[in-house]
């Protein structure tokens, strides 16, 4: 019985360290989350803003005459899914939940695997495809916990490059959208080619197209214009999704440290009910072993 109170005593001490890891990456998790809400609520008066002048240009004439290699219109042979996963385990469902939901959307999209690669941002999706005998044609590892619009202009450049050299002929952009601290939902959006049917999925709800006009005066010229400003609009799509998907990492993160301190507490009350009880039971026998030991005296 000794034995028992000392195994249970070691479990508890362990579950006890086990713990106080745990509490201490939820309070990590729940600052870097709170960091990059900050920083996300400042990025997105940009891309509101980005997205209405895009949104305007596309009713006008100017859209239509641009030969601006973003909206190259070809036949799509080949589809590019640029999938957002963590680098890093210990973030809950995040990850298999965007696999899940990605396979599925890709599936649906492009049933042929000859007809699509994979660009992986996070360490997670990449080694997934790769494992899978599937197409990774890029990877970027090592996202920052906040990550700086400089870190994601190396990820557009690449993709963008890829698409101008007709590597791939359209491009989707699949992450998990942070909704609140509990709730992430998948979203697949197309990126590239910017043409009206992406841009359609993309409308900001203050932009009244019945209202637009369909002439500019542009200065320079409308084609500097949109070569200026479509290049931007990509790096805001490609940079909010990041933004995005590590608010909700974090989320997943903070929420399934917490279920562990809390399941560490539970198991730490059970053990100790346990440990009561058998120190008690131990306690009883040696008060019987005495009794019966001074009644044989006795006789």
């Amino acid at each position: 019985m000794a034995e028992s109170i000392h195994d249970v005593q070691h479990r508890i001490s362990s579950t006890k360290a086990t713990r106080q890891i745990t509490a201490a990456m939820h309070m990590v998790s729940t600052a870097k989350l709170n960091k990059i809400q900050k920083h996300t609520a400042g990025y997105q008066e940009y891309v509101s803003k980005i997205k209405s002048v895009v949104m305007r240009l596309s009713q006008s004439q100017l859209f239509d005459n641009s030969s601006n290699k973003l909206q190259a219109d070809r036949p799509v042979k080949k589809t590019a899914y640029l999938v957002i996963t963590s680098d890093r385990g210990m973030v809950g469902s995040y990850n298999s939940s965007v696999l899940r939901e990605a396979n599925e959307f890709i599936d649906k999209q492009t049933p042929n695997p000859d007809d699509y690669m994979i660009l992986a941002v996070g360490g997670t999706g990449a080694d997934f495809y790769k494992n899978r005998g599937i197409n990774v044609a890029y990877e970027y590892r090592g996202v920052s916990d906040v990550p700086e619009f400089n870190e994601v202009r190396e990820i557009v450049k690449t993709v963008t490059t890829m698409f101008d050299n007709e590597i791939f002929d359209e491009l989707y952009v699949c992450y998990n959208h942070f909704v609140n601290r509990i709730t992430s939902s998948f979203r697949g959006e197309k990126t590239l080619p910017v043409d009206r049917e992406t841009l359609a999925g993309e409308a900001v709800s203050e932009t009244p197209t019945s209202n637009l006009a369909n002439d500019y005066e542009t200065e320079p010229s409308a084609q500097e214009v949109l070569d200026s400003i479509l290049p931007q609009y990509a790096e805001s799509l490609v940079y909010g999704a990041i933004l995005d998907a590590k608010t909700a990492e974090h989320a997943s993160s903070s929420n399934a440290m917490q279920s562990a301190t809390d399941n560490a507490d539970d198991l730490i009350s059970d053990l100790q009910l346990h440990y009561n009880r058998a120190r008690q039971a131990a306690i009883t026998t040696e008060i019987t072993e005495i009794t019966g030991g001074q009644e044989a005296l006795k006789n």
